[in-house]
């Protein structure tokens, strides 16, 4: 894709606003983009000089007000950092992702230059969750080091993990956000029923965790993973605690989603909890 298309406005030496024949006015942001241009001169917009462009009309106004309160060298570093983010997933982002990672990321510099540091109570389920995001995250973390001299604090992984994780499906960061305490919350109501702690780094926590991950998927796309009554009725027989609690976890979950969930989702879930109590 390359078009030549005309500057409206300079906002620094990596942002312009430009007149585009198909999306009218667009923000392209790239490497020296705005660098010696001016108003009405051609520009040529093509991917492979590392430009992104903006074309949705609230992500753009919102990216322009953000511009002023962020250096402009640290534009032209995100640029990188989203080139890199979007190399490793293989796929393009949503442009939501160049408001919310590049003002996410400026706060949290200042943050943990000021010592100001917090945790992340959901990086358990966020590394079990995601672990292609949490990997490429850890690299974003890894390049503000070695750019900036700035070591962000572990939990900024899992933040910069969901960013990710936002820009390359459909949902919201308020609705991963949502997601990630509910099944947070079905852990710890595991935990508190069968009186165990359970090791967040064992292989029965992530299926778990991948487990209730995906029949959340499923309530949202109303899918039903078959019904195996006579599984159930020996699973209730067999295991009555596993399997009383899964119910419980399954009415937490249509509390909290608002949603039917199906019934077979006790069976597998059952499955699950008795593996957990074996182990432990």
């Amino acid at each position: 894709m390359d078009e030549q298309i005309t500057i409206d406005k300079v906002l620094n030496n990596n942002v312009v606003i430009a007149k585009h024949p198909s999306y009218q006015e667009v923000v392209l942001i790239g490497k020296g983009i705005g660098f010696s241009k001016k108003r009405g001169d051609f520009i040529s917009f093509n991917k492979a000089d590392k430009t992104f462009l903006l074309k949705n009309e609230n992500e753009k106004q919102q990216y322009v007000n953000l511009i002023p309160h962020i250096e402009e060298g640290f534009i032209d570093f995100m640029n990188d950092l989203l080139f890199h983010i979007e190399n490793r997933m293989g796929q393009e982002l949503n442009e939501h992702i160049h408001v919310a990672l590049t003002d996410h990321l400026a706060f949290a510099l200042k943050r943990t230059q000021k010592n100001l540091q917090f945790t992340n109570p959901f990086l358990p389920e966020i590394e079990s969750l995601y672990p292609k995001e949490y990997q490429i995250a850890l690299e974003v973390v890894t390049m503000v080091y070695d750019k900036l001299g700035v070591q962000f604090p572990e939990g900024e992984v899992g933040f910069i993990a969901l960013h990710i994780h936002s820009a390359v499906t459909d949902k919201t960061l308020r609705e991963i956000n949502t997601h990630n305490k509910l099944i947070t919350n079905l852990v710890e109501i595991v935990e508190e029923t069968m009186h165990v702690t359970i090791d967040k780094h064992s292989v029965d926590y992530h299926r778990l965790v991948q487990h209730l991950h995906r029949a959340i998927d499923r309530v949202y796309q109303e899918e039903s993973i078959g019904e195996e009554i006579r599984l159930a009725n020996m699973l209730k027989n067999e295991y009555p605690l596993c399997y009383n609690l899964a119910w419980k976890l399954i009415k937490v979950m249509q509390k909290q989603l608002n949603k039917p969930v199906d019934e077979s989702e006790a069976i597998y879930l059952t499955i699950h909890l008795q593996r957990l109590t074996k182990k432990s």
